[in-house]
């Protein structure tokens, strides 16, 4: 059975950091595109960064130099650090495991809030 779990989020002022955190389990991990996404209401969810089985790294313009997509395959888990945050950064992340394109699997989500 394929489990893919976040972790990390929370409440956090303008400026400020969080680590996100995604264990998989029940796949070949260190076969598996790696992803965060976000979804804000009412529109479509977007990629935020991935990262490859060779660990090569794609974000969104809007993230670029604020935030950090790293895998550990020993311990099936992907981050993201997130530096900077900005109060449009707030919404829920999906981690995402991507196989090639043939399948992939998603996790619950994880809420983020920027607030002061």
């Amino acid at each position: 059975q394929v489990q893919v779990a976040e972790s990390g989020g929370g409440l956090v002022q303008p400026g400020g950091s969080l680590r996100l955190s995604c264990a998989a389990s029940g796949i070949s991990f260190s076969l598996y595109t790696m992803g965060w996404y976000r979804q804000a209401p009412g529109k479509q969810r977007e990629l935020v960064a991935s990262i490859t089985n060779i660990r090569r790294t794609k974000y969104a313009d809007s993230v670029k130099g604020r935030f950090t997509i790293s895998r550990d395959n020993a311990k099936n888990t992907v981050y993201l650090q997130m530096n900077s945050l900005k109060p449009e950064d707030t919404t829920v992340y999906f981690c995402n495991a991507d196989y090639t394109h043939t399948r992939d699997y998603w996790g619950q989500g994880t809420q983020v809030t920027v607030s002061s």
